[in-house]
């Protein structure tokens, strides 16, 4: 099913010359109301009025994490607080979230786009739907949760953990859509299966996302629970999710460009890549009102088409992710750097800077372990004052990565130096 034909099915010509034109207002709103643009612009030697059509968009400067983090938290709203009616916020690399904004507009807007996604999966009015992505801070839960009501779906706001629970409201309310984790849905499955109660559900279609995962996997999830299973991306800092999807016929994930305009680039030149070449992904966003961003490298890589797709949809499609050009891990949904690992053991002083990231797939889901040096004295001293070293570790990481971790304290120089720089993560998923 397509949602909004009108905007999902229209002529390259017609999708240049309305991003075109909303891009330049986008350009002179930006302008005039966040400094940190205008500086940026007016030392590159720009003006609103250099900027006439998409073509120009290759003018602007780029956006970074960097940037969002540096101008904590609302340096780059471009509107007053009083239009602001939600914040949202993502971890980074140090203790300061990224910090995103919404208009009323803004939040229609990502009702707009998800109520795309889930309509993409076959899911209307009549389905009822168990949103098991977490709320709060997090865009997943919320963005899933008001795109399905936008549908005229009935919304399950399960959010995440206690898996018993969730299987016993998907039974007794007979969901027939899931949103959540590809990593936890699988544990679902495997949950299911153990209580022999995998042929009682009702679900039919899985709306997945929020980490990286493979086509195979995609294949065994609809193998156990007889469903069909969905690609969605998205990111806080652009909108959340609901930025892009798959359809029906799983060759790359649509992207609504009548919000968001991607461009695939080269990480090292900053060149665009050719159709098809992988490069890193860049997101501009057309509509965003709160916190509108230029140019934002996303880090992810990806490549590009824009060939019109069988399902009729005549959207750009990204294909499934090769990877991140920088460090950053993303466990069950949640994002994680080495160096926030670093700094809260740094904060601790009871260990040395040398750990290590070590990531699994266990039972379909992720697990993290970090493996941390410590003084010999430790190992010599009862098992007992080890033991309770290790658990203040865990509660340390927990409370800076939002995350549980299973912690291994290991002897001095047990982890690998490097003369270059330090290989600190090891990951063990089969993603690509």
């Amino acid at each position: 099913m397509i949602w909004n034909e009108t905007k999902e099915c229209m002529s390259r010509d017609e999708i240049h010359s309305l991003q075109s034109a909303r891009l330049k207002k986008l350009v002179n709103r930006v302008y005039h109301n966040v400094e940190f643009y205008r500086k940026k612009m007016q030392q590159m030697g720009l003006e609103p009025g250099d900027i006439n059509s998409i073509e120009d968009l290759k003018k602007l400067p780029f956006t970074t994490k960097d940037d969002l983090r540096d101008n904590y938290p609302f340096g780059l709203f471009a509107v007053p607080q009083s239009e602001v009616v939600r914040v949202h916020a993502s971890s980074g690399t140090t203790g300061k979230a990224t910090v995103v904004g919404y208009t009323r507009k803004d939040i229609e807007i990502w009702q707009e786009c998800v109520a795309r996604v889930l309509a993409m999966a076959g899911v209307g009015a009549h389905d009822r739907i168990q949103v098991a992505y977490g709320y709060g801070l997090f865009t997943g839960g919320l963005g899933l949760h008001y795109g399905a009501e936008n549908l005229g779906a009935t919304v399950i706001p399960q959010s995440t953990g206690n898996t018993q629970k969730l299987i016993t409201m998907m039974l007794d309310f007979e969901a027939t859509a899931i949103a959540c984790t590809p990593s936890y849905l699988m544990h679902i499955a495997e949950t299911l299966e153990e209580a022999g109660q995998i042929d009682n559900i009702k679900l039919k279609a899985a709306i997945c996302g929020a980490e990286p995962w493979t086509e195979n996997m995609r294949k065994e999830i609809e193998a156990k629970l007889h469903l069909k299973a969905f690609d969605i991306y998205g990111l806080s800092e652009i909108l959340g999710p609901g930025v892009a999807a798959d359809c029906e016929y799983h060759q790359g994930l649509h992207v609504y460009e009548d919000h968001f305009v991607p461009e695939i680039i080269n990480p090292e030149t900053l060149e665009p890549c050719k159709e098809g070449e992988v490069g890193e992904l860049v997101f501009t966003t057309l509509t965003k009102e709160a916190l509108p961003l230029f140019r934002y490298r996303t880090k992810d890589l990806t490549s590009i088409t824009y060939d019109k797709c069988e399902c009729g949809r005549t959207l750009a499609r990204i294909s499934r992710f090769k990877g991140r050009s920088d460090d950053m891990l993303i466990i069950r949904g949640v994002n994680v750097f080495p160096s926030q690992v670093e700094a809260a053991l740094l904060e601790m002083g009871e260990t040395s800077p040398h750990y290590m990231l070590i990531v699994d797939r266990v039972n379909n889901l992720d697990v993290l372990e970090v493996q941390v040096e410590v003084e010999e004295r430790f190992f010599s001293d009862e098992i007992k004052q080890l033991e309770n070293l290790t658990k203040k570790i865990a509660h340390v990481l927990h409370n800076a990565l939002g995350l549980s971790v299973k912690v291994k304290l290991v002897e001095p120089k047990t982890i690998q130096r490097s003369e270059g720089k330090a290989k600190r993560v090891i990951d063990n998923r089969k993603l690509i």
